[in-house]
């Protein structure tokens, strides 16, 4: 069962049984936050899901930052937060989704409404998708992990000088060149998770 508390770290919040296994309003909040910075966090929108699953607004906040939570329905741990600007693409996809599109089709729909100017991409607008693993018996969520995309359309190699393929390890590079959902990233080396460092530490014992 993918029934979550708050993370102990910030507070500790009472269980709440919600239909499909929806988590509090509470515990979405303060887990979807932990993709933005952390001077961002308290006056950040979040986003989320009610009891019916549906993506509803958990928190109006007064910076420029929206923060989604983690899905229930998907496996796994992973939140996001971008830029305001950004929500008209991201709500966009989020309604094709709704209605059964499958990633390649809502791609093409999105360009093709960009490129007849229904949908608005902003010039420059960058989003950060945190994973990381949940005690389901605490809620605290461990091995977080933060990666980074810029969005910035229609960019290539040629016009911002960032190769198609990380130079080093977390190094940026373009995906999706040349079109309307051209983005840097930038994937940090990932640290060992709690698993791995409690093994490592068992052999040197």
């Amino acid at each position: 069962m993918k029934t979550r508390l708050a993370l102990v770290t910030l507070c500790a919040l009472p269980l709440i049984a919600f239909a499909a296994d929806i988590p509090s309003a509470e515990w979405q909040i303060k887990t979807a936050v932990l993709a933005a910075p952390k001077a961002e966090r308290d006056a950040a929108t979040v986003l989320g899901y009610d009891a019916t699953g549906a993506v509803v607004t958990l928190r109006k906040g007064t910076n420029k930052l929206i923060c989604l939570a983690d899905d229930p329905k998907q496996k796994g741990f992973s939140v996001a937060c971008y830029y305001q600007d950004l929500e008209p693409f991201m709500a966009r996809g989020r309604e094709l989704q709704a209605q059964g599109k499958k990633a390649p089709e809502v791609t093409k729909i999105r360009e093709e409404e960009v490129k007849a100017g229904k949908l608005k991409m902003p010039d420059r607008s960058v989003l950060n998708v945190t994973t990381g693993t949940v005690n389901d018996a605490t809620g605290e969520v461990t091995d977080l992990y933060t990666r980074y995309v810029v969005y910035i359309p229609y960019a290539t190699p040629e016009t911002t000088g960032i190769p198609l393929a990380p130079l080093t390890p977390g190094g940026p590079w373009i995906m999706d060149s040349g079109t309307h959902r051209a983005h840097i990233m930038i994937n940090p080396p990932k640290p060992p998770s709690a698993a791995d460092a409690a093994k490592k530490a068992e052999k040197k014992k």
